[in-house]
């Protein structure tokens, strides 16, 4: 409950600031007459939806595991990072669409409005309030190991970057002259671009985890030398390991001593899964299997 209850904080502080920058880009954007500022405010609308799509997933994540659900609903989590990833996805190829579009317009002749300074001021205050959040929130997933936390974290990255974009384009198209002004449609899908390497990041590591992607190679390893420090267990093997939400899950084949007591083969198991969940959470899923070498030497 205390980790939903910090998740909810930290993404209930960035629900604040996105409102606030959302308001004031197209403001200033229309006003302005940026499109640079619009591409970013149109940004700032998907980071508060993104938002309100993690206070929800993460709430029926934090569910515990029922008849329907054996291994909780963990799942739930990853598939808030998959959504965020989706729809920055589909803001990033809308701004690259509109902002190709203006530059179309303008290489064959066509006239730009000069975007007014309102716009670099926004573009400015984003930059420092969106690196803000951006800290707080990665530091705060990373001490609850949140995935969608991370995965909202850096789509605040993603928007500090895109007014960076858009800072330098309407600067330049301010300061360079009217003739100029083509830089600040050119800034949106250089904005476009930045938002679509994130987008795929957080696509492909949501989907990895959806379709029962393995944990990393450095991982497994891990997980085979704390097996073998167990004493008498040997030839650890099948293993088989994913994510669930923020928790792992493990599973293994484990060589013991055909001649051992039962009670104490399944104790050997206990401290297996015991060494595993002191180092990866009390909420890491373990299931061993232990054979007998004799059995495992006449199968081979």
């Amino acid at each position: 409950m205390k980790r939903e209850k910090e998740i909810y904080k930290v993404t209930l502080w960035g629900s604040f600031v996105n409102a606030l920058l959302m308001a004031l880009k197209f403001a200033a954007g229309i006003l302005g007459n940026s499109s640079a500022m619009i591409a970013d405010a149109v940004h700032s609308l998907s980071d508060f939806a993104t938002d309100i799509v993690v206070l929800a997933f993460v709430r029926i994540s934090h569910k515990p595991k029922d008849k329907t659900h054996d291994y909780g609903h963990g799942k739930y989590e990853t598939l808030a990072t998959t959504v965020i990833g989706l729809a920055l996805f589909v803001v990033a190829a809308g701004i690259l669409v509109e902002g190709a579009k203006k530059i179309a317009f303008w290489a064959t002749g066509g006239t730009l409005v000069q975007p007014g300074k309102l716009a670099l001021w926004a573009a400015l205050v984003s930059i420092l309030l969106k690196e803000i959040i951006f800290q707080y929130t990665n530091r705060k997933a990373k001490q609850l190991d949140s995935q969608a936390m991370k995965a909202n974290a850096w789509h605040h990255r993603s928007d500090a970057l895109s007014s960076i974009g858009a800072a330098v384009g309407i600067g330049a198209a301010i300061f360079c002259g009217e003739r100029w002004a083509v830089l600040d449609p050119i800034a949106s899908v250089a904005v476009g671009a930045v938002i679509i390497k994130v987008a795929v990041d957080l696509l492909k590591n949501g989907l990895g985890d959806l379709m029962e992607q393995s944990l990393p190679e450095e991982v497994e390893a891990e997980i085979l030398e704390i097996v073998r420090s167990v004493p008498e267990v040997t030839e650890p093997h099948d293993l088989c390991t994913r994510r669930i939400g923020n928790h792992y899950a493990i599973e293994l084949h484990i060589l013991m001593d055909g001649e051992l007591p039962l009670k104490t083969a399944h104790d050997k198991a206990d401290e297996i899964e015991r060494r595993l969940k002191e180092r990866y959470g009390e909420g890491t899923h373990v299931a061993v299997h232990v054979e007998p070498i004799e059995e495992a030497t006449l199968t081979k």
